[in-house]
């Protein structure tokens, strides 16, 4: 009869690639908030739950909040089966985890082994892992990085889609790194940001040159590690550069699904560093739908200006050509 065995955090994070399935067992708030990368929420107990239980653990007894807790995680199990089967078979390879490995992991655990499904839980449960994460980034390997610079739209982010060995922190902290950065809507929690970007370090081939765009130490509300920063500091700096229309047509897609009250209310931001006729120009452009001029104007008359690179540049790059442009980085990703 398969079992449910406890493994250490070293053992679960060497072999997470092989799971099939991660189970967070914790409320949905908390996975909400960050989880670790890939995991599932089935939960034990739902955020009301998890809250009515621990209201009865404190007001009235131990013993009373556990009975109460078992007849939720029972009828969620009951739930959470349907998820399971046919989905994954017995000879599934599952993990679970709860905030620090405790009764919530434990007793889904039990239910899922007691079909027949092995299980691992993770001892210290999310906790252990948010403690792994935090002292990783803190105390990064040695990254050789390979740092693009350069200015708005030039295509350092569609350059890191077609290169291997990369870490793209715009993509992972749902952010272009500038005051419309958040076009794409919510960032992750500063905690969930750490978790990909652990993972992300983790799958990197230290002994080769990793590529990586510059940024400052905030990208919107997450703020990068250290470590991080000082690795991508040290990097060899290849600054791209781009024709003005080429630029234009790749700010555009980035203004093309912008909301108008959004746009203003950044235009306003914005107002201490353009002049009162530039701004005035973007804004009836857009009125107009002539994103070509919105975006022409705040590439010469706003980032260019400040966003201006203060570092010189080891390599610089033309970027007229996608394809050579890639061609071009990877030699020099061979050379390093």
């Amino acid at each position: 009869m398969p079992m449910m065995q406890t493994i250490p955090i070293e053992t679960f994070l060497a072999n997470m690639s092989a799971y099939d399935l991660i189970i967070d067992a914790r409320s949905p708030a908390e996975y909400g908030e960050s989880h670790v990368a890939n995991a599932t929420n089935l939960y034990a107990l739902s955020d009301e739950e998890h809250a009515q239980v621990g209201t009865i653990y404190k007001q009235i007894s131990p013993f009373e909040a556990r009975l109460k807790g078992a007849s939720f995680v029972c009828l969620n199990a009951a739930r959470h089966i349907e998820t399971l089967y046919p989905a994954f078979t017995p000879g599934s390879k599952i993990a679970i985890y709860c905030a620090r490995g405790g009764m919530r992991s434990s007793s889904l655990g039990t239910i899922f082994s007691s079909i027949g499904y092995p299980i691992d839980r993770v001892i210290g449960g999310y906790k252990s892992y948010r403690a792994f994460v935090t002292e990783y980034l803190e105390n990064l390997p040695p990254i050789n990085f390979l740092t693009l610079t350069g200015n708005t739209g030039c295509g350092k982010s569609d350059l890191l889609q077609d290169l291997t060995n990369v870490i793209d922190l715009e993509k992972m902290a749902n952010h272009y790194g500038s005051v419309f950065g958040d076009v794409n809507g919510v960032q992750p929690s500063q905690k969930e940001f750490q978790n990909r970007l652990a993972h992300a370090v983790l799958a990197l081939d230290l002994n080769k040159s990793a590529f990586v765009e510059a940024e400052s130490k905030r990208i919107g509300k997450i703020t990068l590690s250290g470590s991080l920063y000082a690795h991508m500091e040290k990097g060899v700096r290849i600054e791209i550069t781009a024709p003005l229309e080429q630029r234009v047509q790749r700010i555009m897609r980035m203004y093309d699904h912008m909301d108008g009250d959004f746009f203003i209310h950044r235009m306003e931001r914005i107002s201490p560093y353009i002049s009162r006729d530039d701004k005035d120009s973007a804004i009836a452009a857009f009125d107009n739908g002539d994103l070509s001029r919105v975006s022409e104007i705040l590439l010469t008359q706003y980032y260019d200006k400040v966003y201006k690179v203060t570092k010189a540049p080891d390599i610089t790059i033309h970027n007229d050509d996608h394809a050579k442009t890639i061609e071009a980085l990877k030699g020099i990703q061979d050379e390093q």
